[in-house]
């Protein structure tokens, strides 16, 4: 599980550097199932909601 990050008010230079600290801390393995992971569910919202376009065929002569 992620762990939460809570502010008060916006601030972008610590939200990235508590992204940075969370992604560092985890193996390099773990990071990249996520982005698999992140990409695949990516895709099936893309098909879901129609917007993926299937391969061309193109024909030589």
């Amino acid at each position: 599980m992620s762990p939460i990050l809570k502010l008060k008010k916006p601030n972008e230079k610590k939200e990235i550097d508590f992204e940075l600290d969370y992604l560092s801390s985890i193996p390099y393995k773990a990071r990249l199932e996520m982005m698999l992971k992140a990409s695949k569910h990516g895709l099936t919202v893309l098909i879901k909601n129609g917007y993926r376009k299937p391969s061309e065929i193109i024909k030589r002569k």
